[in-house]
């Protein structure tokens, strides 16, 4: 995915409301255990794999999956043999707008 390709992603993810767009990356055979994240997330997979659970459904993410994550919405992560990296792009709770981590 190019330059272009991570525009076009962040103005849709702007228009839509959110605050920021990063661009992350996951080491190979990463777990992380559940977690929740104070703000929402909307995602498309560029590179490897992983699987998210939410609840009792595990989806198996690859290039071109997209998910979404509601606020403080509990979920854990597995990375493939690769790694992974997606393009995420974050809406926090309007009370926290402003507010640095």
């Amino acid at each position: 995915m190019n330059a272009t390709e991570i525009e076009a992603f962040a103005a849709e993810a702007r228009a839509a409301g959110h605050d920021e767009v990063l661009e992350r990356r996951w080491p190979p055979d990463l777990v992380l255990d559940a977690h929740t994240h104070p703000f929402a997330a909307r995602a498309l997979v560029t590179e490897g794999e992983l699987w998210l659970t939410v609840g009792d459904t595990v989806r198996h993410l690859r290039p071109g999956d997209r998910f979404e994550l509601g606020y403080e919405q509990a979920h854990a992560e597995r990375y493939g043999a690769q790694g992974a990296g997606y393009w995420v792009a974050r809406r926090r709770a309007p009370s926290d707008k402003g507010l640095t981590a």
